[in-house]
């Protein structure tokens, strides 16, 4: 009450903000006629008058207006573009090292030449950041005009090239490229052994494009650089393959058995506990079984006593003895499995080894106390014990692995296979991912799965999650259509503000509330239906769907229905600019992934506005708002005219993993007919609250990431640094010599007790230790103390004895 009372009189944040910026806007317009009255060498001239004024000590802050002012009237002379206000205000935004929310179709990529140029007037560079090397080409070659008419020079980092090259590109004054690309070529630079062959200079300014993709939707996926492993096992998953495929048979019996006695109590009428505790295992052991789904959308209510009995029986501790009459139970929300003991023992009767964890620390201790064995006999019974356990430790991750590429990776769906190879798909963008692999085995279980070739497993060389290497850019901004939704986020984690842009023209696109079906089926023929209508009446038609599968499903039944259309997805990605250049022209429809979100533009052709702009139509809601948003957002730019519409049926994912009680109850109040469709604000603020459920949760997830990787980007930092200064060639000595007393310090500790009497202390154990590690035997014994000598010594006299002999040896090293 008291923020709405505020927000009134003050305004909101974001509109403070905007009339913060505004002067800047106007004292940039005023200085418009003076600029375009300057000729093409005038006006090149103003980036080394800049430049000088910099050196002079005038705050780049106070060059703003001008240096703004002197890009848009090149961008007029160069590609006949001129400047926005808004794309002037967003600009601002981005030099402040904020994150500028501009609308799609509103010029982001514009916006950004104006804070480029800008921060480059420093010297230091200035980096594009986006997400794919289509982009970052297209982008550097295009904008590019504007900074060499400037004087400036433009680079672009991309796969497959050379380090020469890589390093001509960063040693430019801006510098066009992906995240993968900057963040690999961070982690290449720290494994390399001559600080000439580093490719990258300092982390001045950056501002990443998509923002929300690259900081949000990729956080959780760190870039590793990995080598082979010593003694890489691969061949264990396709030892294992055969029993996951009989252990899955036998699961699928067991679920098919107890579907059947559902069945007959749902038509019999007689739905009670027994019935209730009977789904909860069919969910626990196969959570997408069609005829699962199938009696759930038909009995919304039983989703709901499903959920709470399930959520009961853990809270008692339960469930395992419910999961009894299982191999295995699947986790779909937590994306884990588990096996139970009747799949172990099903395992382990196959004959290829145990799949039970013997008790290490029992049955060494038995090995240990066991008096009738000798000293050589007790440690090769505990060598043997350590074996057998990494044997059937490696059975059971393998296992475990091949279990969930079975039951919760699906083609065409999370990847798709391409030459021989499993290649993983992006959730969020529907492109492939080629050199992308899971980890922790999951790759290989999926490529033994489909009969393809195992790669070796890697071991992780080098690390760095995308929040912590762009947390070590000096100022960092960023810009994307769609950022407002996550600014908790941004703030909490980068320390980045959101500011909305306003748009150039007044949005009139429609957003026509969800419709919702009982089942997939449905919602796919109505899809259908209003798809033809439109391709009738003339109107374009883009129609985004969550997986390949699920597009080329689509196609074919607009193949039967006789509809003409072009698909866009990670298959068919070749044509994506020739098919998004097409989808606004009369008698169009598209179907793509979420390939068509970013970065792309459809202009509507002749006639198009006449007959409502784009049409948009959703088929499933996605885990996170952002991305329907962006779907949204392909129509209706610059003010065209335009409309949406989101098809969804109880069986999507969203509806079935997090769909709310509210929503069930909605439906069963309204009740369902076949074939009917409801439309309801409360279905859609149902949707919205399990949107932010997910969103939520995955927010988490980043978060304890972050908090896991902020030890290890520490140690990273002071790894790296020393590396650094060892090759430029610093004096180390002084570190060295401060770590060889530390080392010594704990060693000692660790064989002499300062209470005892040194004849008890391990002297031949320390010096063997000491030799082992710095290469020299100190004089410390009776022998070459002397006895009495030796009878008076305190620890910390020991200590310092070592210390001196040590030192010693090392300053006579250092003098070679």
């Amino acid at each position: 009450m008291i923020g709405n009372l505020l927000k009134s009189v003050f305004g909101s944040k974001n509109e403070r903000e905007l009339k913060r910026i505004a002067p800047l806007v106007e004292k940039i317009n005023s200085l418009e006629p003076s600029f375009q009255a300057l000729t093409d060498a005038q006006l090149q001239a103003k980036t080394a008058e800049f430049r000088e004024r910099l050196d002079r000590g005038e705050p780049l802050d106070d060059l703003l207006p001008e240096a703004f002012a002197a890009v848009r009237e090149a961008s007029v002379r160069v590609l006949g573009m001129r400047h926005f206000d808004v794309q002037l205000v967003g600009g601002v935004v981005l030099h402040r090292g904020k994150i500028a929310e501009m609308k799609t179709g509103e010029g982001k990529t514009l916006a950004a030449t104006l804070p480029l140029y800008l921060n480059a007037l420093t010297r230091r560079g200035a980096h594009l950041v986006t997400v794919n090397d289509y982009l970052a080409r297209r982008d550097a070659e295009w904008m590019g005009g504007i900074y060499r008419f400037l004087g400036l020079t433009v680079g672009v980092v991309v796969h497959g090239m050379d380090d020469a090259e890589r390093k001509a590109a960063y040693g430019c004054d801006i510098t066009y490229g992906t995240n993968n690309e900057f963040g690999f070529d961070y982690l290449r630079d720290n494994m390399k052994y001559d600080l000439e062959d580093f490719v990258q200079r300092d982390f001045h300014y950056a501002i990443v494009d998509e923002v929300d993709s690259i900081l949000i939707d990729e956080a959780r996926t760190p870039l590793i650089i990995s080598g082979p492993v010593e003694h890489s096992e691969n061949k264990v998953y396709v030892e294992v393959k055969p029993l996951v495929i009989n252990l899955k048979k036998k699961q699928g019996a067991i679920i098919r058995s107890l579907l059947r006695d559902v069945r007959q109590a749902v038509e019999q009428g007689r739905v009670g506990e027994e019935t209730i505790e009977t789904l909860v295992k069919i969910k626990r052991g196969d959570p997408k079984n069609p005829v699962f789904l199938d009696i759930l959308a038909q009995n919304q209510a039983l989703k709901k006593q499903i959920d709470r009995t399930e959520s009961l029986l853990s809270a008692q501790k339960l469930l395992p003895e419910l999961d009894q009459i299982l191999y295995c139970t699947i986790d779909e929300r937590g994306n884990s499995v588990e096996l139970t003991d009747k799949g172990i023992k099903l395992l382990s009767d196959a004959g290829l080894g145990e799949f039970a964890l013997p008790d290490l620390e029992e049955e060494s201790h038995l090995i240990r106390e066991d008096d009738s064995l000798g000293a050589e006999e007790k440690e090769e019974r505990l060598a043997e014990l350590e074996k057998r356990y990494l044997r059937t430790s490696e059975l059971l991750h393998a296992t475990q692995q091949l279990i969930k590429a079975y039951w919760l990776f699906e083609k065409d769906v999370h990847y798709v296979i391409k030459d021989d190879q499993v290649v993983i798909v992006d959730e969020f963008t529907g492109r492939m991912m080629p050199g992308r692999r899971w980890s922790d085995g999951l790759h290989q279980a999926v490529e033994a799965k489909e009969g393809v070739s195992v790669a070796e497993e890697n071991q992780t060389l080098a690390t760095v999650t995308f929040q912590n290497f762009f947390r070590m850019y000096e100022k960092l901004a960023g810009m994307t259509g769609t950022a407002d939704t996550e600014a908790e986020e941004f703030q909490k984690i980068y320390k980045l503000d959101v500011v909305v842009v306003p748009t150039n023209k007044k949005m009139i696109r429609k957003d026509y509330p969800d419709v919702i079906y009982k089942t997939e089926r449905e919602k796919f023929k109505a899809v259908v239906e209003e798809i033809r209508e439109l391709y009738q009446r003339g109107q374009p038609v883009l129609v985004g769907t969550v997986s390949i599968e699920k597009s080329e499903m689509l196609s074919k039944m607009l193949n039967r229905a006789g509809i003409p259309h072009s698909v866009l997805n990670a298959k068919h990605h070749e044509k994506e600019a020739e098919i998004i250049a097409r989808a606004g022209q009369a008698k169009t429809v598209t179907i793509s992934t979420n390939m068509a979100g970013r970065g792309t533009d459809i202009v509507l052709g002749e006639g198009v506005v006449e007959l409502g702009g784009l049409h948009v139509l959703g088929t499933e809601r996605h885990e996170s708002r952002r991305i329907d948003n962006q779907l949204r957002g392909r129509s209706g730019r610059q003010g065209d005219p335009g409309s949406s519409r989101f098809y969804l049926s109880l069986e999507d994912d969203l509806l079935r993993i997090f769909g709310s009680e509210k929503i069930s109850a909605v439906m069963d109040r309204l009740g369902m007919e076949e074939g009917e469709p409801i439309e309801h604000s409360l279905i859609s603020r149902g949707i919205e609250n399990a949107q932010r459920k997910v969103e939520a949760h995955n927010f988490d997830i980043r978060k304890h990431l972050l908090e896991y990787d902020d030890v290890m980007n520490k140690q990273r930092e002071i790894i790296y640094s020393l590396r650094r200064d060892i090759l430029a060639g610093q004096n180390m000595g002084e570190m060295i010599r401060s770590m060889i007393e530390e080392k010594i310090e704990t060693l000692v500790a660790e064989r002499v007790d300062p209470k005892g009497y040194p004849e008890d202390w391990d002297i031949d154990g320390l010096k063997e230790s000491l030799a082992r590690l710095f290469q020299f035997i100190p004089e410390i014994g009776p022998k070459e103390l002397g006895e009495e000598a030796f009878d008076a010594l305190r620890a910390e006299e020991l200590t310092d004895l070592i210390r001196e002999q040590a030192l010693r040896q090392y300053g006579a090293k250092e003098e070679l």
